[in-house]
């Protein structure tokens, strides 16, 4: 019997894969069908996707990575008695992936993190054949999301629809770049919603599809039939790596969600509720006399946390995340991980055999597996967070002996302008700096107290 595992979908290039020199830089896999039968004109997917394929992206990365190198015993007798038997190598690799543009004028590209995580270089190809560096904005391990930045004309953004109305047998659309082999388009339908449970991501809500992804395809979109986005592909359930038509996606709300919070902070600020529980099923409903057979079933709550302070109690069955019905304590989970600190989000609960809902405005997480990027090379070795009153940049901490220490900056500093324009938040500083050059007068306030800082 072979074993069946779930796979990322990014390529590793090896020695099989084929030069890219004998294959199309673009290829469509459209199914043959005749243009009319019997005078009626067949129905095609074509002038939908002329729209929304220029809005993905190939992506090649290049890298290096640690590989433990085993040391046999007889050779450690030649050097050092001492030595280490497993040494780490540096070794280099590359790989392929897909993105998404959300965002034309600025240049924005979604993809995910597992295909970026460890590059050194990433190269973006267009679908007009052009290719142009990429920039890494920010990431999030947890839920295998990235964000990059290219600068480029006449880019095309794709539209991102409201995942949260999909239904199970909606058609759609896969479009990446499977293999290496230059974009690919192929179909199917929703095959299931808000799947979690995989073990794939620390965050899970993901869209099941039967439309044929393959590896490659990471980060590459999947659409409805009028081309907008509706979920980021990332992994497929088959043995070997071979397509049996179980892939999955991140909700296009999800990623939405979670690309704004970088965008705006260079991080992801993960909300959190402040509960622990499980998954409501037969016995669980037996056991608590339970009035519904789906739902997160509350078992803690943490004190002082956002639950607490809106009033959840254990016992409660979280039932739907704004409206939106929720199956499994997993799915809540990736839900409400998806939505940024200090986001209010309605709930709708079970207790005692009545419904009611509750307003909850979430608290910030304090674990994070996020990567934000440096902005500016002034501020390497800096962390960076938006004052509460979205009135400047704060400097929460800063590395011995960085960029930003050599600099003269000091944890606990205000930003709160450059050469007199006044920032309000991270976005805005970032914005500001893109490809500029030359002195830069930061604006301030430090122990109560305004002054510039003057940056060559």
């Amino acid at each position: 019997m072979k074993k069946i595992s779930i796979i990322p979908l990014s390529a590793i290039l090896g020695a099989a894969l084929l030069s890219s020199s004998i294959l199309p830089t673009t290829a469509h896999a459209y199914s043959i069908w005749p243009n009319s039968v019997d005078g009626q004109t067949m129905p095609s997917l074509a002038p939908m996707l002329e729209k929304s394929t220029p809005a993905v992206v190939s992506i090649a990365v290049k890298g290096t990575h640690d590989v433990k190198q085993s040391v046999p015993n007889i050779f450690r007798f030649f050097g050092n008695p001492n030595q280490n038997q497993n040494q780490n190598q540096q070794r280099p690799f590359r790989g392929l992936g897909s993105g998404v543009i959300i965002d034309a004028k600025e240049g924005y590209i979604v993809t995910n993190n597992h295909v970026i995580e460890r590059a050194d270089e990433i190269l973006v190809t267009l679908s007009d054949g052009r290719q142009v560096k990429a920039n890494k904005i920010g990431s999030d391990a947890d839920s295998d999301i990235a964000l990059l930045q290219i600068d480029a004309d006449n880019l095309t953004e794709i539209k991102i629809a409201d995942s949260d109305k999909l239904r199970v047998g909606d058609f759609a659309i896969a479009i990446g770049s499977p293999f290496g082999l230059g974009q690919t388009v192929t179909s199917g339908i929703v095959s299931a919603l808000g799947r979690s449970g995989l073990n794939i991501e620390d965050y899970e809500d993901f869209i099941q599809t039967d439309a044929a992804i393959n590896s490659g395809n990471s980060g590459g979109a999947l659409v409805n039939l009028r081309g907008e986005l509706i979920g980021i592909n990332t992994a497929i359930l088959g043995p070997n790596g071979g397509n049996i038509g179980i892939g999955f996606a991140i909700p296009s709300n999800m990623m939405n969600n979670l690309a704004k919070q970088i965008i705006e902070f260079g991080e992801v600020h993960r909300g959190v509720l402040g509960v622990a529980g499980r998954s409501v099923n037969s016995e669980l409903v037996k056991a608590m006399e339970l009035e519904t057979n789906q739902g997160g079933f509350i078992e803690q709550v943490t004190p002082d946390s956002a639950a607490d302070e809106a009033g959840i109690k254990p016992g409660d069955v979280i039932v739907k995340v704004n409206g939106k019905s929720i199956k499994t304590f997993n799915e809540l989970r990736g839900k409400i991980g998806s939505i940024g600190a200090g986001k209010d989000v309605k709930l709708t609960i079970v207790r005692n055999g009545d419904e009611k809902r509750f307003t909850v405005k979430l608290k910030q997480s304090q674990a994070s597996n996020v990567a934000a990027a440096t902005i500016h090379r002034m501020f390497e070795g800096a962390e960076l967070e938006n004052n509460t009153s979205n009135s400047g940049v704060i400097v929460k901490e800063i590395e011995e002996d960085s960029a930003a220490e050599l600099v003269g900056l000091q944890s606990g500093d205000l930003i709160t302008a450059i050469n007199r324009t006044r920032i309000k938040n991270v976005a805005e500083l970032r914005s500001y700096l893109k490809d500029k050059k030359g002195v830069f007068a930061l604006n301030i306030v430090r122990d109560n107290y305004s002054q510039y800082l003057m940056i060559r």
